[in-house]
């Protein structure tokens, strides 16, 4: 099992985040890559943290990590492709776990899948639409309407730098990812004037452990860009925690691009 470095969030070293109030987060596809150090990040910054996902090794893994570094997370073993009634169930017991109340939701789970067009197995299709799109909209209609009613909230959903390009590769996880930018916006105009923002954070050729099979064409897309290598998860993780802070406060239905540069700029 791979050995987390929980050094550099450790309460001596990331004290709690001026202008947090939020106190928990449930975190989807948070057991690898950016949804673990999104959950680690959050933690650090004082919440209790619900670590979802379907691998309850990694999972346990990354929570161990998070409790060793002086903060509070709990596993909760979730299929984001499941049934909506699945999900649901899921979310009841998320804000058990979390003592009653969700502050904020973390949309990271995502499946992609890339290829040419008539090569997607239909199972990967399906499979994609239900992680990709309806699971986030099940979760968001599970807990926004308690945030509103609360009068506060914060929600962030993970989208992509390919969301706003046409590419000759990974067409339905670009239009899912798309989506999740327009479900942002929607959210936003929806729960932002009972006090829930709903922003998204798109990130650029990122460095993932579900990616590392393609670390070269990676490192090749990512040399193109402004930054010139390809981001780190902390860096989208880094990008959240400004995101459900207070110091965030009006920024309402907005796509963040943590991308390197990608999608506007090259280098001369």
């Amino acid at each position: 099992m791979t050995r987390l470095n929980v050094t550099w969030y450790h309460s001596a070293h990331r004290p709690r985040l001026p202008g947090m109030t939020f106190t928990t987060a449930f975190v989807t596809g948070a057991t690898s890559g950016i949804g673990a150090a999104i959950a680690r990040t959050l933690a650090a910054d004082g919440l209790h943290v619900v670590v979802g996902g379907r691998d309850s090794a990694r999972g346990s893994a990354v929570v161990d990590a998070i409790r060793a570094a002086g903060g509070k997370a709990d596993f909760l073993a979730v299929d984001l492709g499941a049934a909506p009634g699945v999900l649901r169930t899921a979310v009841t017991e998320a804000t058990e776990l979390l003592g009653g109340r969700v502050d904020v939701l973390i949309n990271s789970a995502g499946l992609y899948p890339v290829g040419p067009t008539e090569a997607l197995a239909d199972e990967d299709l399906d499979a994609m639409l239900a992680v990709n799109v309806r699971a986030p909209h099940v979760l968001v209609g599970a807990l926004a309407p308690a945030m509103a009613e609360r009068g506060s909230g914060a929600i962030v959903t993970i989208g992509s730098w390919m969301a706003t390009l046409g590419g000759p590769f990974g067409a339905l996880y670009s239009a899912t990812k798309a989506a999740d930018e327009q479900l942002t916006r929607s959210w936003a105009a929806e729960y932002g004037p009972r006090g829930v923002r709903v922003n998204a954070v798109a990130p650029g050729a990122t460095a993932t452990p579900g990616n590392e099979y393609a670390a070269e064409a990676v490192r090749a897309m990512a040399a193109t860009t402004p930054a010139g290598v390809p981001l780190q998860p902390q860096d989208i993780a880094d990008a959240v925690s400004f995101l459900v802070s207070d110091r965030a406060r009006m920024v309402h239905g907005a796509t963040f691009a943590v991308d390197g540069g990608i999608t506007v700029a090259r280098p001369a």
